[in-house]
């Protein structure tokens, strides 16, 4: 019985925690988190490759994003398409020249150019070299067959094909001597380009003359091979382009040209 005045002490009972409430929150940051440090970390060693992603699957493939792949140095990329007016064959072109002084163009050598071709010619086998196309290795023309000699010094023919000429009396029979070459070369005011230029004389208004390519206008050739044999440039001597590529291997500069009437 306790004493008048104090009150009872009350038995300490069970004590009861709250209720602990899970933080949904955070688990979720924590795992989200989580996972993309995993996929990085796989991602890095090649194992996760994001699809429709080309910047990433580039840089993973160690190759610089819009790097150009192709090796090929044959200018823009390839060369941009040839084009070239009739204007050009008159050799109207900047002058900028890799051999023998300033030409327009893009004087590059051909990197291991393959094999010409033979071209149809069915006459080339019954077209004897021109009287008095002169003597030793030589690249001989006929303006009144129209047609080219490619000869050795011992006077054998390795190569002869049609051609066209000009269409004006702008080119003199003669003896002459390549003076300059480029593997590409453009005309003035962007009036287009040729290939193979093998220039051996200068016109009556001073604008080179040579042997090249058929020019290419606008991506269209301005003639066909089918009309090779026609007198059809302004100046210079068209060919079919395994004949062009035959006639540049053969005539580095220094080398002699005959045209004959």
């Amino acid at each position: 019985m306790p004493e008048p005045g104090r009150r009872k002490a009350v038995e300490p009972g069970p004590q009861h925690r709250g209720v602990v409430k899970p933080r949904y929150g955070r688990i979720a940051v924590a795992l989200s988190s989580a996972a993309v440090t995993a996929v990085a970390v796989l991602g890095g060693f090649g194992v996760l490759m994001p699809e429709g992603d080309p910047q990433l699957a580039v840089a993973n493939a160690g190759i610089e994003p819009g790097a150009d792949t192709d090796s090929a140095s044959e200018g823009p990329r390839d060369a941009p398409q040839e084009r070239t007016r009739d204007s050009v064959d008159r050799g109207r072109l900047d002058q900028r020249g890799d051999t023998g002084g300033p030409t327009t163009d893009a004087t590059r050598e051909p990197e291991e150019e393959a094999e010409p071709e033979t071209t149809d010619d069915p006459g080339s086998a019954e077209a004897p070299l021109p009287v008095g196309s002169g003597e030793g290795r030589r690249v001989v023309f006929s303006e009144s067959q129209q047609r080219v000699w490619l000869v050795e010094d011992d006077g054998t023919v390795v190569r002869t094909y049609l051609a066209s000429g000009s269409v004006y009396d702008n080119l003199d029979p003669g003896t002459y001597e390549v003076f300059s070459t480029s593997r590409y070369a453009v005309g003035i005011d962007d009036s287009g380009t040729m290939e193979y230029f093998v220039r051996f004389t200068h016109g009556d208004e001073g604008a080179a003359i040579g042997f090249h390519t058929i020019p290419v206008d606008d991506g269209v050739p301005v003639q066909t091979r089918d009309q090779l044999g026609t007198p059809l440039s302004h100046g210079c001597i068209r060919q079919a382009e395994a004949d062009a590529i035959a006639l540049w291997d053969f005539a580095p500069v220094g080398t002699t040209v005959v045209v004959t009437p």
